[in-house]
């Protein structure tokens, strides 16, 4: 089962910020029903030419409102920022 998330931010701190880490948000979901997403691929594919495909995983659950950490091997560019991402 396939579903999009909304990515937030990178995981950050005061001083620096986690680039191979995103905070995503799914629709509907809760603190109790994203624990059921962790361990699951999400995949992000660049637009353009090349059209690179880098995979990361669900980690952690990211505070009360549903949102969840994914941790990628590689840094994800910027311009990811408000975007959807897939989700598996």
């Amino acid at each position: 089962m396939t579903m999009e998330a909304l990515v937030i931010n990178y995981r950050r701190g005061r001083h620096r910020q986690h680039t191979n880490q995103l905070i995503l948000e799914l629709d509907g979901y809760n603190k109790e029903k994203a624990k059921d997403l962790i361990g699951r691929k999400v995949i992000w594919t660049s637009p353009g030419k090349l059209k690179r495909v880098i995979t990361g995983q669900i980690k952690n659950v990211h505070g009360n409102r549903g949102c969840v950490r994914a941790s990628f091997e590689r840094g994800l560019p910027g311009q990811i920022i408000g975007k959807k991402i897939i989700v598996e």
